[in-house]
């Protein structure tokens, strides 16, 4: 049966209508302008625009409702992988919740917490085994879960963007280490990966809108004439003489300076193993000039996601798919 995977940005909504699988068939593709300017209904103003944004969705695209994924964006969950002696299941059950007190910043009595094994090494081992803990806040996925149940849908599956990206983009044990740069319109999430592996998330209050912010106040435009210029210019020094990266430039330093602080974490953690590659999403990965820049800055390969790449059916031929992995990694996995 078809599903509905959404990931909902504060600029636009990403819909994949397909049928599920490690090779969904796609049926529709739909990125809509999300008019109301936030992924996170914060208060009930926010979230009754949101929940009728979605209505419309759901009527004019006539979705099914009977599996609808969604995502999760990282400012509202953590997101840690931790390192502890070897302990089989019925212990890290009973231990995981200490666990988490110390490492997510959210009171217990608060905290919705999922965790995952990403390695256990045999018990006589001296080895630690590493387990990944997301928690999120309780209201925060009931804000998210209501809006759906207004429009009559239960949600079969709540993910955090991070996780479901990753997936979409199928790495395996033989992939280099990696660190994923999804740039989303309000904020940056850097995940970095060891082969098929999670190391850590890191998400930062900084997104594509801020170099549209920088176009703008350079050439005193409005924000959607701004956002124009960024997707049609970008960092590319030859077109309009280069003006665009010059307004932008400052602004991508304080992106890659970022990218830069957790390529150097890694590389403390992996005792001086360097991460080799850097792979683009989100919104502002197709911004012309960007592979280049990164290239050049950080020294190392860079790549635009190709979340779609293991899909069939009626695949999207428009630029702007890299921003679909995490809605793509929804339909990727199993329930």
């Amino acid at each position: 049966m078809p599903a509905v995977a959404i990931d909902i940005g504060s600029y636009t909504i990403k819909t994949i209508h397909a049928k599920p699988g490690k090779q969904p068939v796609v049926e529709r593709v739909i990125e809509t302008f999300n008019s109301v300017g936030s992924a996170v209904p914060a208060d009930e103003p926010t979230l009754e625009r949101l929940t009728q944004v979605l209505s419309s969705l759901w009527s004019d695209n006539r979705f099914p409702t009977n599996d609808v994924r969604l995502t999760i964006p990282e400012t509202v969950v953590s997101t840690k992988v931790i390192a502890i002696p070897p302990l089989n299941d019925a212990e890290l059950a009973s231990a995981i919740q200490w666990q988490a007190e110390k490492h997510i910043p959210i009171p217990p009595d608060e905290l919705t917490l999922e965790y995952q094994v990403l390695y256990r090494p045999e018990k006589s081992s001296k080895e630690n085994m590493r387990v990944l803990l997301v928690g999120a806040r309780k209201n925060n996925i009931e804000r998210y879960v209501e809006m759906f149940n207004a429009i009559g849908i239960e949600p079969t599956l709540v993910e955090t963007q991070a996780l479901s990206l990753v997936r979409s983009l199928g790495f395996t044990p033989e992939d280099p280490p990696t660190l994923i740069m999804h740039l989303g319109a309000q904020t940056m999430t850097l995940v970095v990966m060891r082969g098929d592996e999670l190391q850590f998330v890191v998400s930062h209050l900084n997104g594509g809108q801020l170099l549209t912010k920088s176009i703008s106040q350079s050439f005193s435009l409005t924000a959607e004439q701004a956002e124009q210029y960024k997707r049609t210019y970008g960092l590319d020094p030859s077109q309009f003489q280069g003006k665009v990266r010059e307004a932008i430039l400052t602004t991508m330093q304080v992106l890659t300076g970022e990218v830069q602080k957790s390529m150097q974490f890694y590389a403390n953690q992996a005792g001086g193993q360097t991460i080799s590659r850097v792979i683009l999403s989100g919104g502002s990965a197709v911004m012309p000039g960007l592979v280049e820049h990164i290239t050049e800055v950080l020294g190392v390969e860079t790549l635009v996601a190709a979340p779609f790449a293991s899909a069939k059916g009626a695949l999207p031929t428009v630029l702007t798919t890299a921003s679909f992995g995490p809605a793509m990694g929804l339909l990727m996995r199993e329930v």
